[in-house]
Order: structure tokens, then C-alpha cells, then sequence
């Protein structure tokens, strides 16, 4: 059974940092990308980040990038999204996920197989 679950979100005011973490289990997590998304209330899921298996490769939103970065520990089986500069905007529930093997530079969220719960993030003004 393959599981996974985040951690990290909070209240925080506009500029501030946050960290979410998602650890997983029941997959061979070093042989899958991994991914970052996002979800506005009524609105579908949108992709925020992800990283390759190794972690060598990493792709970002353009709203986030220079200021969010993605990286993961393999060895801990844990994904990592550090949130800089944060934003009102970026107030949203933040879900990881679980995609194909190797290297997947798009941002489809049909090409993940696995969902964490989410977690959420308020940015406030």
C-alpha cells in the first residue's frame, strides 16, 4: 500500500518561509519523480514543482520559481518543497505526488499515480 504524507504547512505572514515535507512508503520512491501541487478552493490541481529520481532534475511553475525550491532524500524516502518569499497568492492546500519512473518534466497531474492528503499553506497580507 502506497502512502504518502505531508507535513509542514502552517500560517504565515506574507515574506515568510515555510517547509513541507512528505514522506512516503510501499513504492521504490528512488525510481519515481516526484511532484508538487497545488489546489485554490474550487479550482483543479496545478503543478508547483517536481524532481527527477535522482533529484538531479527539477522543474518549476513559473509563479514560483526563485522563490520555491524542490528537493528530495532518497535515503529518507522524503520529498521537500522550501517556500521562500511566500505570497498571498500562494495561499492553497499543497498536495505531493507520486509519478513516473525516471525523469518526467511535464505538469500533467494524470501522469501521477499517488496523492498525499494535502496540507495547507495561508499566506496572510
Amino acid at each position: 500500500q502506497v502512502q504518502l504524507v505531508e507535513s509542514g504547512g502552517g500560517l504565515v505572514q506574507a515574506g515568510g518561509s515555510l517547509r513541507l515535507s512528505c514522506a512516503t512508503s510501499g513504492r521504490t520512491f528512488s525510481v519515481y519523480t516526484m511532484g508538487w501541487f497545488r489546489q485554490y478552493p474550487g479550482k483543479e490541481r496545478e503543478f508547483v514543482a517536481s524532481v527527477s529520481d535522482s533529484g538531479r532534475n527539477t522543474y518549476y511553475a513559473d509563479s514560483v520559481k526563485g522563490r520555491f525550491t524542490i528537493s528530495r532524500d532518497n535515503a529518507k524516502n522524503t520529498v521537500y518543497l522550501q517556500m521562500n518569499s511566500l505570497k498571498p497568492e500562494d495561499t492553497a492546500a499543497y498536495y505531493c505526488a507520486s509519478g513516473p519512473a525516471g525523469t518526467y518534466s511535464g505538469t500533467s497531474s494524470g501522469r501521477y499515480d499517488y496523492w498525499g492528503h494535502g496540507t495547507q499553506v495561508t499566506v496572510s497580507s
